[in-house]
């Protein structure tokens, strides 16, 4: 079943590439509009929008996809569920598959609902405390994104159409509010500040499951809804905000892996930085080279999730990289890909990250107005060369074996999958410089400001190299910066910690104090006191008599 469905995905996912260069060449687009049902003079319809974009997007999600079955073959071998397992990846693709083609707001709801719930069915899939928290979190902050495109809709249905289409080159009143509402939408589902917390939280899924969502379907979603809205996106006023809010994702990312000791939580934190270079040069207008790092950085990171997946299954599921190390020497193959994709990350010469990556800091450099964000932005380059060292170090290199019988061993499905994801991770980016750019986009700078970038990734080499041990002696420093700035228990603990003592403090106050006394028990602890009195009355009568006696005397001499 797992090699069927696979070759069925990998057949389609050519078929629309194919579909999509004779899109692009001949600039043909689609849109199939089918009215579900119709209340006086308004029209529910579903739509479905082809054009090369949507065709790219859908084919590379699906050729990852493909890959992602073959590879759970193998990894989830021993699951007693695999077939669940198996259905529930498939209606996430569905759900992926509606979300791209859809051009009106009722049909992305569906496929962005559908994300969501699926999502949530992932995240809780090894049925224990941490996954059942790591999911109910993940859902509560996509349900946030929910409510706002359903506000959304509701805006929007003032004014005619859900197609948001008809509106793209046109500037209303409302379009301010709408465009604000779909950006907070966006910002929860790709996980940027202050909705981040979910991201890493999610790496309780199994590791097939990270390598498809945080790659190129769950949580770019978000970057590629509002790469659709284009040009209605730059009507926004507060677009400056945005792209700061993005900018601070991107450092908190980079500065949050080089603290952290999860292997697939700092891969999980190198996602959330690059959809923060993603988010960032979408705010500023440039929409094809979002979208461009948008497609590349879907291979090389499912790649690097896939690598990361059996390294973690031949230590034994450890995912601690302080008790990693000299994988290269059990696992050639798997070291050698996940080399690739890590070079990939950092934008290494000639790989696929590097055709996207450098073009989106280049076209900052050539358009930006501000040095301090140019800095944040070569800060976050160098931070990810840091966190990349010290991964292949902590990983490949040093380290201390701790496990000395590494029985697991790749499969034969995993070396097919990871080969293909390698050869794309290597070849895609210059195949879509030159294939689909009409014309090549070459920035002409100084030769100081050409190798400014070069000079960053090596000052981030240089940080590991002198300041990596430095978190042992802040612990405060290494507690601030390793939780994404509080922002993990401001986000899913501190809600929890707030209702907790607030209940507590009223169970003292009214169960288990005056409440309780007065409103619960008054009655019955009155009733109670009256009949012991009685009970020394009738009981104890000879005392109480001579005691009277005794007062009555003593009040008849005075």
């Amino acid at each position: 079943m797992y090699f069927y469905i696979s070759f069925m995905l990998l057949f389609f996912s050519f078929f629309f590439v194919f579909l999509g260069f004779i899109f692009l060449s001949n600039n043909i687009s689609f849109m199939l509009d089918w009215e579900v049902f119709s209340v006086n003079s308004v029209s529910v319809s579903m739509t479905l929008y082809v054009d090369w974009m949507s065709l790219f997007f859908s084919g590379v999600v699906l050729v990852i996809s493909s890959m992602v079955i073959l590879y759970s073959y193998d990894y989830m071998s021993h699951d007693l569920y695999s077939s669940r397992f198996l259905f529930l990846v498939f209606l996430f693709i569905v759900s992926m598959m509606l979300m791209i083609y859809s051009l009106n707001m009722i049909s992305i709801l569906l496929g962005w609902d559908g994300l969501g719930l699926v999502s949530y069915c992932l995240v809780i899939y090894y049925q224990n405390s941490m996954s059942y928290s790591s999911g109910m979190l993940t859902i509560l902050t996509n349900r946030v994104g929910d409510v706002f495109i359903l506000i959304g809709i509701g805006w929007i249905f003032n004014f005619g159409s859900f197609h948001f289409l008809y509106y793209l080159d046109e500037n209303y009143s409302w379009t301010n509010m709408f465009v604000t509402f779909m950006i907070l939408a966006a910002f929860t589902k790709s996980a940027q500040i202050p909705f981040s917390s979910w991201l890493p939280a999610a790496m309780a899924a199994p590791t097939p499951v990270s390598s498809l969502v945080h790659s190129s379907t769950l949580v770019t979603a978000g970057v590629y809804l509002l790469i659709r809205f284009g040009s209605l996106l730059m009507v926004n006023c507060y677009l400056d905000f945005f792209f700061m809010i993005s900018v601070f994702t991107m450092f908190m990312a980079g500065v949050g892996a080089n603290f952290d000791y999860d292997l697939k939580k700092v891969v999980a934190f190198s996602t959330l930085s690059q959809l923060g270079l993603m988010m960032s040069i979408l705010f500023s207008g440039n929409f094809d080279l979002s979208y461009f790092h948008l497609l590349s950085h879907a291979f090389f990171k499912s790649l690097l999730f896939m690598c990361s997946g059996l390294i973690i299954h031949s230590m034994c599921d450890s995912q601690d990289i302080r008790y990693m190390g000299y994988v290269c020497l059990d696992k050639p193959y798997t070291t050698s890909c996940f080399l690739i994709s890590n070079f990939s990350l950092c934008g290494l010469f000639f790989l696929s990250g590097f055709y996207s990556k450098d073009l989106i800091v280049e076209s900052f450099m050539f358009f930006g107005d501000n040095f301090v964000k140019l800095l944040i932005y070569l800060l976050s380059i160098s931070l990810t060369v840091c966190y990349t060292v010290r991964l292949i170090f902590y990983v490949l290199v040093g380290g201390i074996t701790m496990f000395s019988f590494r029985s697991v061993d790749e499969g034969n499905s995993s070396f097919f999958s990871l080969i293909v994801l390698v050869i794309f991770s290597v070849i895609f980016g210059g195949i879509y410089s030159w294939l689909v750019f009409e014309t090549p986009f070459v920035y002409f700078f100084p030769f100081y400001m050409k190798v400014s970038i070069l000079m960053f990734m090596f000052f981030g080499l240089a940080i590991y190299l002198f300041f990596f041990k430095l978190n042992a002696n802040f612990s405060f420093l290494s507690n601030f910066l390793g939780s994404m700035w509080y922002l993990v228990f401001l986000g899913s603990s501190y809600l929890n910690f707030g209702y907790y003592n607030f209940c507590y403090n009223y169970k003292f106050v009214i169960d288990d104090s005056w409440g309780e006394t007065y409103f619960s028990t008054y009655l019955s602890s009155l009733i109670s006191i009256f009949s012991l009195k009685f009970n020394y009355l009738i009981f104890n009568n000879l005392k109480y008599y001579m005691f009277s006696f005794f007062v009555l005397m003593v009040y008849m001499m005075f």
